[in-house]
C-alpha cells in the first residue's frame, strides 16, 4: 500500500519551460553569451543549474564558474510569472494529501523555496528538497532516498511522479514506483498525459484504495 507521493517540479507541477529559457538567457546576456537554442532550453528543463553550466561549457571550468556567478547575480523572482501551473493543480494536490504524505524532489537549487513560497505550496507538501540538500542531483537516487528517510517510508511504499528520463533512472535506483506525465521517458511503463490523471494512475498502483 502506497503511503508517500514525491513530485518532481518542472514538467511535473508546472510548466516552467518559458521561465527557466528565460531565466538561463538573462544568465548568458550577463556573460556575453548567446541565447539558449532550442536543445539547451529543452534540457534546461531538467539538468540542475550546475549540469546544465557543466554539460555546456565542457572542461572549460572557468567558463562554468563564471556562469555559476552570474547566475547568482540574476534573481528569479521576476520569472515566476511565467511559471503555468498544472491544469487542475491544487485539486489534486488536495485530493491526494487526504490519502498520502507528499513530498517534492527536484534538481531545482536556490530557487525551490521561492517556488514553495510564490504558489503556496506548503499546504500540501511536507518535504521538498533540492539539489543544494543533497549531494548528488538526479538521476542519482539521493533526493528520493532523503524523501523515504524523512517520512520512514519503505521504497515499495512510494512512487515518484516525474517527466524525464532523469526522472525514471532516479526512481528505479531508489526503488519506488513511478509514474511519468507527458511524452518522456520512452520507456515508462505508466504514463499519464497530465497532473489530472495522476489519481487513477495511483488507484491502479495501489490496488483498490481510490483517491
Amino acid at each position: 500500500m502506497l503511503s508517500l507521493v514525491i513530485f518532481d517540479c518542472d514538467g511535473v507541477l508546472f510548466d516552467s519551460a518559458a521561465a527557466n529559457i528565460a531565466y538561463y538567457n538573462a544568465v548568458l546576456q550577463r556573460m556575453g553569451r548567446a541565447p539558449l537554442s532550442e536543445e539547451w532550453g529543452r534540457r534546461a528543463h531538467f539538468l540542475s543549474s550546475r549540469q546544465l553550466y557543466e554539460a555546456m561549457f565542457g572542461t572549460d571550468d572557468q567558463l562554468a564558474a563564471e556562469a555559476l556567478g552570474a547566475a547568482s547575480e540574476v534573481d528569479y523572482g521576476p520569472f515566476y510569472s511565467l511559471m503555468e501551473p498544472a491544469a487542475g493543480l491544487e485539486e489534486v494536490l488536495t485530493a491526494l494529501k487526504r490519502r498520502y504524505r507528499l513530498a517534492m524532489a527536484t534538481n531545482r537549487g536556490v530557487t525551490l523555496p521561492g517556488v514553495m513560497r510564490e504558489f503556496r505550496l506548503g499546504r500540501f507538501i511536507e518535504l521538498a528538497v533540492g539539489v543544494h540538500d543533497v549531494t548528488h542531483p538526479k538521476p542519482h537516487p539521493e533526493m528520493i532516498q532523503r524523501c523515504l528517510a524523512h517520512f520512514d517510508v519503505e521504497p515499495t511504499a512510494a512512487l515518484y511522479v516525474g517527466d524525464s528520463e532523469s526522472d525514471q533512472r532516479a526512481a528505479a535506483a531508489a526503488g519506488v514506483h513511478f509514474v511519468a506525465v507527458g511524452h518522456a521517458p520512452a520507456a515508462a511503463s505508466l504514463r499519464i498525459a497530465g497532473l489530472s490523471e495522476l489519481p487513477a494512475a495511483i488507484a491502479e498502483i495501489d490496488g483498490s484504495r481510490s483517491v
